[in-house]
Parts: C-alpha cells; structure tokens; sequence
C-alpha cells in the first residue's frame, strides 16, 4: 500500500497510456471497419455483366453468346458495342448472326442480377474452319443503380472452342425425351 502511495503519480501516467493506446487500436480498427463495411455495401450493389460463348447442352456443334449479370445489383442502361477483332469476314459474317437477336442493337434498360439473355445461334458444322479462327468483341457500356458507370470489354475467341466434344446425351435431356413417352 505504501508503495502504490509513494508511486501514484507514475502508475496514474501509465494506466492513462495503456488506455490511450486501447483507444487508438480501436479507433483504428472502428475505421478499417467501417472501410470493410462501405466496400461490401458497394459489392452488394454493383452490377457485374459476364459474356460468354455457350454450346446447346444437346448439340454442342451448336453455340450462341450467353450474356449474364452476375453482379449482386442491378445493371442500367446497358449498350452493347460488337466488333470483330480477327477473322476478316468469316468473323463479321459470324457477328451478324449472333447480333440478329434485338437486345445487341437497342441494349437493355433493366438487367437484373442473375438475369441472362442470349443471342441468336449459329451452328459451328457450317463454315467451321472460318468460324473457329474468329476472335469477336463486345464493349459493354452500363450503369449501377447507385449511378455508377462501367466500360468493359468481353472478347470471344471462337478457337477456345476448338476439340470440343460430347459423349452420350445429357442426363436432364435423356430423362426429358423419356418422359414424354409417358401421358399424364
């Protein structure tokens, strides 16, 4: 006792450091907090529109450009910019058919999350060789329902396709046929 008396003053200066130091941590982690907090607020609300090309799960000589939004928000405004990249014009006969589907050439005002549209078809057993050495891209224009503008560029390279295959017939469409047998 006589030796927290005689040293008062001194451990009144060292709990008042031990207990600005605590503060500051947690000022700081408060802060890194709220950081993490904003930018998960953001993902949430933030469109992300994905291009691929997709193969008929029956036919696989058969593909068609599968637009998605993969983002958690919603997307605004959306404009479609194709182009042909290379492949002359194998490749700009190629785009014409797959942009034969309306949404390419007036975009889409709304496009939800997990919304997905897709283009018109072509079938990759007609003018293969051109076909497979075509490399297309898509420049997307769109907004976030916050107001938030993104300009991206998905490019399709049809050789990517090159060796694919299918054994045997898909299960969800071999059960499909054979319940058709069936009348209810």
């Amino acid at each position: 006792l006589a030796y927290l008396n005689a040293n008062s003053g001194a451990l009144t200066v060292l709990f008042t450091a031990i207990v600005t130091i605590s503060t500051v941590a947690y000022a700081v982690l408060t802060w890194l907090l709220v950081s993490e907090t904003k930018r998960m607020r953001q993902v949430q609300t933030e469109p992300k529109i994905e291009v691929a090309i997709k193969s008929f799960d029956f036919a696989v000589h058969i593909v068609r450009i599968h637009v998605r939004n993969i983002g958690l928000g919603p997307a605004m405004n959306v404009r479609f910019t194709p182009r042909v990249l290379s492949g002359g014009e194998a490749a700009q006969a190629l785009l014409e058919e797959f942009t034969k589907t309306n949404f390419f050439k007036i975009g889409l005002n709304y496009f939800g999350p997990g919304q997905e549209r897709y283009s018109h078809y072509t079938q990759m057993t007609e003018g293969h060789d051109g076909k497979i050495e075509s490399v297309l891209a898509i420049d997307l224009a769109y907004e976030s329902a916050t107001g938030v503008k993104y300009k991206e560029q998905a490019t399709i390279d049809m050789s990517e396709l090159k060796g694919e295959y299918q054994l045997g017939t898909p299960n969800f469409y071999s059960i499909a046929k054979s319940l058709k047998k069936y009348k209810v």
